[in-house]
């Protein structure tokens, strides 16, 4: 099975990335990794004789792999056109969620937590010296 896999998982990359890397991972399966696309794909063996699970995920910074955010189960004698179809269904969800760790709603530029950036530093003391002057104004010490 294992021949099975790493002959199936060179066709799919070839179909799927002009650029990649086709790797056997330590259980056994056979990982596709897409670095310009920042998407992996694995190949393993199924709970039938002729299955193979393929699972999705992405490439993290510093080349990690996340863990798997879609899986599915296909036949492995369907032929490389249908692999490579749910292999795209599964890129696809893939790129549709959300990146691990991360919220939907993206910070605001600039804002640093909550201690007082400098900026609002400057903008206090400007104020404090035009009420400094204004007060010696009407004191008459100016």
């Amino acid at each position: 099975m294992s021949t099975e896999l790493r002959g199936a998982a060179d066709e799919l990359a070839d179909v799927l990335w002009r650029e990649h890397t086709v790797y056997r991972d330590r259980a056994g399966g056979v990982v596709i990794r897409g670095e310009h696309v920042r998407r992996w794909i694995s190949l393993s063996a199924g709970a039938g004789r002729d299955q193979v699970l393929l699972r999705a995920g992405r490439l993290l910074d510093g080349g990690t792999t996340a863990p798997a955010r879609s899986e599915a189960v296909a036949s492995l004698s369907a032929g490389t056109t249908e692999l490579a179809a749910v292999c795209r269904r599964l890129l696809a969800e893939t790129a549709e969620d959300p990146a691990p760790g991360r919220s939907s709603r993206p910070r605001a530029a600039g804002r640093g937590g909550r201690h007082t950036g400098l900026s609002s530093w400057l903008v206090a003391a400007a104020l404090a010296a035009v009420v400094g002057l204004y007060a010696a104004a009407r004191a008459g010490l100016l």
